[in-house]
C-alpha cells in the first residue's frame, strides 16, 4: 500500500476522532468553543491530504495510483458532505449517548425523496469539485501513462454519480414507506 493510501486512512480516522472529540467537548465537558475548534480541525486534515496528493504527483513525478484518485473522491465528498455528516453525528450523539435529544427523524414519502435528492446534488457537487481536480492533474501532468489511474477513477465515479441520481429520482416515483412494525 502506498503512502497516500495510508494517509487517506489516517485522515478518515482523524476525521472521526475530531468529530467525536468535538461533540464530547461540546456536550460532556460543556465546552462549546473547544468543541467547535475540534470540529474545525477536520478541514485541516483534508488540506493536508490535498497538499500531499498534489505534491506527490506534480513535484515528485510519481505515477498516479488508485489511491491518488480515491484521495480526490474523499476530499470532495468530505468537503461537500462535511456539515451534513457532523449534523448527523450530533443528532445521534445527543439522542443515543446523552439520552436527551429527540430520536433522529426517519423520512418517508416525499420528504425522503427530497432528502435523498439533495444528497445526490451534494454528491454531484463533490464530483464537479473532485472531477475538476482530477482533470486538472491529468492536464498538468500531460502524460496519459502516468495518469491512467486518475482517468479510471473519473470514469467509475461518473457512473456512480449517474446511478446515485437515478436512485434518488426513483424515490419520487416509488416513495419509501414506513415499516409495518415501526422499525427502521
Amino acid at each position: 500500500m502506498s503512502l497516500i493510501a495510508y494517509l487517506i486512512i489516517g485522515v478518515e480516522i482523524g476525521f472521526w476522532v475530531f468529530v467525536s472529540a468535538g461533540l464530547a467537548a461540546r456536550y460532556l465537558l460543556n465546552r462549546p468553543r473547544l468543541g467547535l475548534a475540534l470540529l474545525a480541525m477536520t478541514p485541516v486534515l483534508d488540506a493536508v491530504l490535498l497538499v500531499a496528493t498534489t505534491r506527490d504527483i506534480l513535484v515528485n513525478d510519481a505515477a498516479a495510483s488508485l489511491a491518488h484518485g480515491i484521495a480526490a473522491v474523499y476530499l470532495s465528498v468530505s468537503l461537500t458532505f462535511g456539515r451534513r455528516i457532523v449534523r448527523w453525528a450530533d443528532e445521534r450523539f445527543q439522542h443515543y449517548v446523552l439520552r436527551r435529544g429527540p430520536r433522529p427523524k426517519a423520512f418517508y414519502g416525499r420528504a425522503h425523496a427530497v432528502y435523498n435528492f439533495r444528497g445526490s446534488l451534494l454528491y454531484l457537487l463533490a464530483w464537479l469539485l473532485g472531477g475538476g481536480y482530477l482533470f486538472l492533474l491529468i492536464t498538468l501532468v500531460g502524460d496519459p501513462d502516468r495518469t491512467r489511474a486518475l482517468s479510471g477513477v473519473l470514469r467509475v465515479w461518473t457512473a456512480s454519480v449517474i446511478i446515485d441520481l437515478l436512485i434518488s429520482l426513483s424515490y419520487f416515483v416509488w416513495p419509501r414507506q414506513p415499516q409495518p412494525d415501526g422499525a427502521d
